[in-house]
């Protein structure tokens, strides 16, 4: 067992809802092999209030839970361990804070430490620290890519009051606009008005007004009304259609600025989260507009995920 603790790496996950932390076994050769993994507590922006705190809770409870999944006790040693989290800054103050509290609050000296933006550990997770282009699209939306050789470029994933193209959120924000501009007169009335009101709860542009300013709607409140928006273009509203078109042409385009940027003209392209999951349209419009733009280009499902890219960075870390 001791030989084991000194080897051990710790890949995490942390999310707003919940944090996944994953162990493995590093191996002389940089491998790894999967032991355990646990749940815990999820994060916030390290910015917000109670955010430093939240994130120390969201480490140690997953640690915790995953060292006793794998039968090690609570105080063995971690040799590296790599976090990816939301709302982390590559070169901002904020990772700094995160990379001096994961340092402190697992026992390992600040080089032993990676500390992203979740969106990293997904990207080295998908294509297995190899060249490609990821795409997520849920509540928000970011696009980041690598060329294999160390080069990346990002694009999107700048917040929801500035960039949310290819989100859900922009889905349901967009189609709440019509919905007001048929109340008002200004364009021909279908049952697009109707059943977005209805899943919203109002019976008035008033009512709409007032529902998408109230406290913790956000982002999130307009993500919500991104598959009553979808079961409309499923049944052949235009203005359904053409906002969800307009979102798909938009993952299309950041994919196609990443590939420029990074010289990839025959790139790897996964399109991950739960709006491209979830929304069939979205999914097979965003498909036809990446084969229009870039026809070289091979989409294809993740060779693994956010903890694997997060243990990754871990290994990376330990054999420095």
């Amino acid at each position: 067992m001791p030989d084991t603790e000194h080897r051990l790496i710790a890949g995490f996950d942390a999310g707003q809802t919940h944090t996944t932390c994953r162990l493995a076994t590093l191996q002389p050769d940089g491998s790894w092999q999967v032991l355990s993994e646990g749940q815990g507590t999820g994060v916030s922006h390290l910015a917000a209030e109670g955010g430093a705190p939240r994130f120390e809770a969201a480490l140690g409870s997953s640690l915790r839970c995953a060292l006793d999944v794998a039968g090690l006790p609570a105080n063995a040693t971690l040799c590296a361990a790599g976090i990816g989290a939301s709302g982390i800054e590559s070169g901002s103050t904020v990772q700094e804070q995160g990379t001096h509290l994961a340092s402190a609050c697992l026992g390992l000296a600040q080089q032993r430490v990676v500390v992203v933006g979740d969106e990293c550990t997904a990207l080295a997770g998908a294509f297995n620290g190899g060249a490609g282009i990821l795409v997520i699209s849920g509540t928000g939306c970011i696009a980041l890519g690598s060329d294999g050789q160390g080069q990346s470029h990002r694009c999107g994933g700048w917040g929801w009051l500035l960039d949310g193209a290819g989100s859900a959120m922009d889905i349901g924000r967009d189609g709440l606009a019509l919905s007001v501009q048929m109340a008002d007169g200004r364009l021909p009335e279908t049952a697009l008005r109707q059943e977005l009101w209805q899943a919203l709860g109002a019976s008035s542009a008033q009512a709409v007004k007032a529902a998408v300013v109230a406290p913790h709607f956000a982002a999130a409140g307009f993500a919500r009304l991104a598959p009553v928006m979808h079961q409309l273009a499923l049944g052949g509203d235009p203005h359904a259609q053409a906002v969800i078109q307009r979102s798909a042409e938009a993952l299309a385009a950041m994919v196609h600025t990443i590939a420029e940027r990074l010289k990839l003209p025959e790139p790897a392209v996964c399109g991950v989260g739960g709006a491209l999951h979830h929304l069939s349209v979205l999914r097979q419009g965003f498909s036809r507009e990446l084969k229009r733009r870039l026809p070289q280009a091979e989409l294809q499902p993740p060779g693994g995920d956010a903890c694997s890219g997060a243990l990754r960075l871990a290994a990376q870390a330990a054999l420095r």
